[in-house]
């Protein structure tokens, strides 16, 4: 129990002087806590990473974090508040807004006549706090008290107002929440007059439905041959070697969202496979974010001791909105890295990932204020969709989403292994809270501001979704968010051509309207197998043969690139055996037809309904190096 004495308060100063204290190691020393080899350790390390000693004590393991809090306490003659024994008085929040207590990770704790007691982990910054108070008209004095308490009254406190603004960071003119039943009606009737028309003129509506199956096919296919010649241009040159500064430095704080949603299997998994991380401990601040109702996850959390360096955030419910954009928004206030990183659920990241990360963000020019990392799969022998998947995704992440980076057109962001530089991520708004494919709509954003993704050489390995129906659901809200973003940035197509130019703009229409159209358009090019098959078919009626024979050729064109493709993305010793199945990738697609058809029925009728992927359903198979 904290015991108060007001003459200690009085006798403590608010403005730390190190030339005239004991060292904090030195305090360590003297409580036997550490050793002297210990410390010689961590001063050395400290010359290399952006960090208090004490959190590099705490993340090697020599100490507790309750252990540095009384050696600070020792250290500045402060007495140390225990927030949860004690709350802190109500009203005093008030006194400044929100943001002010995230950034100073400090909290006004008690008030006793005119001295107000403020609580913060950090005295060497407190001299900054004390005078950006002085308009409270109390005399500021310090306590101490643990990072994570302090989070955890500033939620508290403040729950309703960082909650209602994760829904709405981004701006209105960019997001997806104003999307009403009304708005949607429209729409969907304009749709159904469509296909009203066609039933009426069957022959004009499936010469309609050809040119844009045909032309959405010929676009994706452009967009693929670009990105696969300019992935291979860039990979005939000679990789560069990180520089001197690059390597010196390469270690600040970086902050790692990994969002949790009634994951009863994965959480043991996903703690031992973090672990494996090689950067600084001191330096990472991992950040398992869940819903407030989510008792599934949280009851799984507590049998798992979590390191010094994760924490749990918990995001209250408003508005009945559980979606991963929301909660990342919430989450994002109370990360403390300058980078900003985020992983799933059955994430495996490569053990030196934040180092490539870091490394790649110091060369890299100011305007790349994101990176993607490669997404592949520890289970694709489980059975033969997912060795598709693996397939589909090493075509995408290996090939085609670097070639696309090196031409510097969008990126449609993977919903992990992406890294932001924090203040950009801020300026940007975060994510669209509504938008069930917030990653790929960020994309879209961050270029629309004239920011740039890059690629990163380093892998995430993820569990491939090897059930047909999850997989149904799965790929449904991928469609669904494409739908989504593409709607929302093309309301003003004219708007959308200026921020982008009109590489990128073209760019984005292939991206956009070629996924989608080749998965709600599939059923009219699968006519034409059937006249290759020698059965009747209602194309004979309305095109030329030699137009028929010609498009063919087409199919069989795109076909044999996307085997090409799928063939350069697995040639790699550890994938080389997915090769036989690059062929059967034209039977792994037919079912996104039933995904697109389900996506589009929820575009009008819940858009914003965040179709649940189940992980812990695989064990690995691969070895994650």
């Amino acid at each position: 129990m904290v015991e108060l004495n007001l003459q200690d308060f009085t006798n403590a100063s608010p403005i730390p002087a190190p030339g005239f204290r004991k060292p904090l190691g030195t305090c360590l020393l003297e409580a036997n806590v550490i050793t002297c080899s210990q410390l010689d350790h961590a001063l050395s390390l400290q010359t290399r990473q952006k960090a208090p000693l004490g959190e590099i004590l705490v993340g090697e393991g020599y100490a507790t974090r309750q252990d540095v809090l009384k050696a600070l306490s020792t250290q500045f003659g402060w007495q140390i508040a225990d927030l949860e024994q004690i709350p802190t008085m109500p009203g005093l929040c008030n006194l400044k807004p929100v943001d002010f207590w995230l950034e100073h990770n400090v909290i006004p704790w008690m008030r006793i006549g005119p001295l107000l007691l403020v609580a913060t982990a950090r005295p060497d910054r407190f001299a900054t706090v004390a005078a950006e108070m002085q308009d409270c008209d109390y005399s500021i004095l310090p306590v101490l008290a643990d990072s994570h308490q302090i989070d955890q009254v500033i939620a508290q406190h403040f729950s309703r107002t960082l909650a209602k603004a994760a829904e709405t960071r981004v701006n209105a003119e960019q997001s997806c929440r104003n999307w009403t039943a009304g708005s949607r009606l429209v729409s969907s009737a304009a749709t159904l007059g469509v296909l009203c028309l066609s039933a009426l003129f069957p022959s004009i509506g499936l010469m309609v439905l050809l040119g844009a199956a045909v032309g959405s096919l010929v676009l994706f296919a452009a967009f693929r041959i670009m990105g696969a010649l300019a992935c291979l241009s860039d990979r005939m040159k000679k990789p560069t070697e990180p520089t001197e500064a690059a390597i010196a430095l390469r270690h600040p704080c970086v902050s790692i969202m990994v969002p949790l949603y009634k994951e009863r299997e994965i959480a043991s998994a996903l703690v031992q496979r973090l672990q494996r991380l090689t950067y600084p401990k001191a330096l990472l601040d991992v950040i398992l974010v869940l819903e407030a109702t989510d008792d599934v996850t949280r009851d799984a959390l507590a049998r798992v001791a979590l390191p010094s360096w994760m924490r749990v955030v918990e995001v209250p419910e408003l508005n009945g909105l559980t979606t991963k954009p929301r909660a990342m928004n919430y989450a994002l206030d109370f990360c403390r890295g300058d980078i900003v990183g985020v992983w799933d659920a059955e994430d495996a990241p490569q053990p030196d990932q934040i180092e490539r990360v870091v490394a790649h963000f110091t060369q890299a020019s100011p305007e790349v204020v994101c990176l993607q990392g490669v997404l592949d799969y520890y289970n694709p022998r489980t059975n033969w969709r997912s060795r598709c998947f693996t397939i589909e995704y090493n075509s995408w992440f290996r090939v085609i989403l670097p070639g696309i980076a090196r031409m510097g057109l969008v990126v449609p962001l993977g919903g992990t292994t992406f890294f932001f530089r924090r203040e950009k991520l801020l300026e940007l708004g975060g994510w669209d809270a509504h938008n069930v494919t917030e990653d790929a709509d960020l994309g879209v954003r961050l270029c629309r501001a004239g920011y740039r993704t890059e690629t990163v050489d380093t892998a995430t390995f993820e569990e491939a979704n090897f059930r047909a129906w999850p997989w149904v659901k799965q790929r449904s809200r991928w469609l669904k968010g494409f739908m989504v973003t593409y709607l929302v940035h093309m309301r003003d197509p004219r708007k959308l051509y200026a921020d982008l130019g009109a590489a990128k703009f073209i760019g984005l229409q292939a991206f956009f309207l070629g996924t989608l159209g080749q998965f709600l358009l599939a059923p009219v090019l699968w006519i034409f197998w059937l006249y290759a098959l020698g059965i009747p078919n209602p194309m004979e009626q309305i095109l030329p043969q030699q137009i028929t024979t010609a498009l063919i050729w087409l199919f069989l064109a795109t076909e044999a690139l996307n085997i090409c493709v799928g063939i350069i993305a697995v040639s790699a010793r550890e994938r080389r055996f997915l090769l036989p199945w690059v062929p059967t990738m034209c039977l792994y697609f037919p079912l996104g037809v039933v995904a697109g058809y389900k996506a589009l029925w929820e575009l009008a009728t819940n858009p914003f309904f965040w179709d649940k992927t189940q992980h812990g359903q695989a064990s690995e198979d691969v070895p994650l190096t």
